[in-house]
C-alpha cells in the first residue's frame, strides 16, 4: 500500500513538474516575442528618423552615409511605400508580391492595422507614406505559444490515459487476486463435503438427498474453477456455440422463477467456434441474472443467436426497467452497480471474458427505460 502510495505521489510531481516547466517556457517565450517586437519598433523608428533626414536634407549639407546605411540594413521588415503620386514600391517582401498591385494594395490594408503607418513630410507637406508589418521570425514566434500549448494539450492527454489504463490495470489485478482467493477459499470446505457424501453413501440416509448434494458440489466446483481461471489465460477449445448456450440458457431457467419466461431461439445446426466452456456458461448466465435482477423477478427474457461467414453474435434482452445511455459504456466497469446490493462484478468479468480470452466484444446494443435492455455478444466464428 505505501509502495502504491509513494508511486502515485511520484507521478503526480512528475506531472507538475512537467507543467511548470512547459509554462516557464511559455512565459520565456513571451518575453522574447514582445522583446523581438519592441527591438522591431525601434529600428522602424530609426528608419523614419532616417528616412526624414534624407529627405528633407539640404542640398548644400554634407552629404552623410549613416541615413543610407539605417535604411540600407533594415532588411527583415516588409514595407511598403507610397509616394505622394500613389506609386507604390516595396521592400522585403517575396519577388511574386512586389509586382503585384492587387496584393500589395491588401498588405497595406493589413500593415495599416496592424502598425501606424510612417508618414515623411518635405517642406510641411506630405511626400511619402510607409506601410510596415511583422517581419517572418515575429510572425514565427507569434504561433510558437500556441505550438506549445498544443504540445502541452497533448501531453496532458497522454498522462491522462496512461493514468487511466494503469489504474484499470491495477483493478483488474485487485479483481483477479480476489477471485482466485475465493476459489483457494472455497476448496477446502469443498473437499469435505465430497469427503462426507462419501461417508454418507455407507448410512441409512436417503439416497437422494445425496444425489441433490452432489449436484450442489458440482456446481460449487464448476464456480470454484471459473474463479481460479481469471487472471490466467483459459485454454479455448472448438465446440458448438449453440450447444454450449443452450446449456448455460437451461442451467439457469430450470432454477428460475415461474414467472420469468424464456424464449430461446437458437440455430439448428452446430456453429463451431474456440470456446471456454465453464467461462462462456459463466457469461450467459450473468448476463441473464442480471437481467431477472432488472425486471425484479417478473417478466421475459429473450436469447438469440445468429451468425454470418465470419461471427457470431448472441444477444439477451430482458423486459426490465433499462440502463440509461450514458451509463451503456460504463455498467462494465469493476465496481460500478445500479443495485443497492451487488459488487458490480458481473459484467466486468463477463466483458473480461469475452474481450480478454475470447477476442469477442461484448455491448449494450438497446435500452429503453422501463421497457428492457439487450446485451450483444460477438465471437469470431471457425471457418
Amino acid at each position: 500500500m505505501n509502495f502504491t502510495a509513494n508511486r502515485n505521489v511520484l507521478r503526480w510531481v512528475i506531472i507538475a513538474f512537467a507543467m511548470i516547466i512547459t509554462a516557464l517556457i511559455l512565459w520565456n517565450t513571451y518575453e522574447f516575442f514582445q522583446q523581438l517586437k519592441e527591438s522591431e519598433q525601434k529600428n522602424m523608428k530609426e528608419y523614419e528618423i532616417a528616412i526624414d533626414d534624407l529627405v528633407n536634407q539640404s542640398l548644400e549639407a554634407e552629404m552623410g552615409n549613416l541615413g543610407s546605411t539605417v535604411t540600407e540594413n533594415t532588411t527583415t521588415i516588409p514595407m511598403i511605400e507610397v509616394n505622394y503620386k500613389g506609386d507604390m514600391k516595396a521592400r522585403n517582401l517575396p519577388e511574386h508580391i512586389m509586382n503585384d498591385t492587387i496584393k500589395l494594395r491588401s498588405l497595406i490594408a493589413e500593415y495599416a492595422s496592424e502598425n501606424e503607418p510612417i508618414r515623411i513630410n518635405y517642406d510641411g507637406a506630405p511626400f511619402q507614406t510607409i506601410y510596415y508589418g511583422e517581419s517572418p521570425i515575429i510572425t514565427k514566434m507569434k504561433y510558437f505559444p500556441m505550438a506549445l500549448l498544443l504540445i502541452l494539450v497533448l501531453f496532458g492527454a497522454v498522462i491522462w490515459f496512461f493514468y487511466r489504463s494503469t489504474k484499470a490495470s491495477e483493478q483488474n489485478k485487485l479483481w483477479a487476486g480476489m477471485a482466485k482467493e475465493s476459489a483457494h477459499q472455497i476448496g477446502t470446505p469443498l473437499s469435505s463435503l465430497v469427503g462426507w457424501t462419501t461417508l454418507l453413501k455407507d448410512t441409512d440416509v436417503d439416497p437422494s438427498y445425496i444425489a441433490e448434494m452432489e449436484k450442489d458440489i458440482v456446481r460449487l466446483q464448476t464456480i470454484t474453477e471459473r474463479f481460479s481461471k481469471i487472471g490466467s489465460i483459459p485454454t479455448l477449445s472448438e465446440m458448438d456455440i449453440v450447444d454450449q448456450t443452450d446449456k448455460a440458457v437451461h442451467y439457469i431457467s430450470s432454477r428460475s422463477s415461474k414467472l420469468v419466461v424464456f424464449d430461446v431461439d437458437l440455430p439448428s445446426q452446430p456453429i463451431m467456434v474456440k470456446l471456454n466452456e465453464q467461462l462462456y456458461a459463466w457469461v450467459i448466465e450473468n448476463l441473464i441474472k442480471n437481467g431477472i435482477d432488472a425486471m425484479k423477478g417478473k417478466g421475459a427474457i429473450k436469447v438469440y443467436l445468429r451468425a454470418d461467414a465470419h461471427n457470431v453474435f448472441i444477444t439477451v434482452t430482458d423486459t426490465g426497467k433499462g440502463i440509461p445511455k450514458n451509463q451503456w459504456n460504463q455498467v462494465f466497469t469493476p465496481g460500478f452497480t445500479t443495485k443497492k446490493r451487488g459488487w458490480g462484478l458481473g459484467l466486468s468479468l463477463a466483458h473480461r471474458i469475452i474481450r480478454d480470452y475470447h477476442k469477442g466484444t461484448i455491448r449494450v446494443s438497446e435500452s429503453k427505460k422501463d421497457k428492457g435492455t439487450t446485451f450483444e455478444i460477438m465471437i469470431n466464428r471457425l471457418k
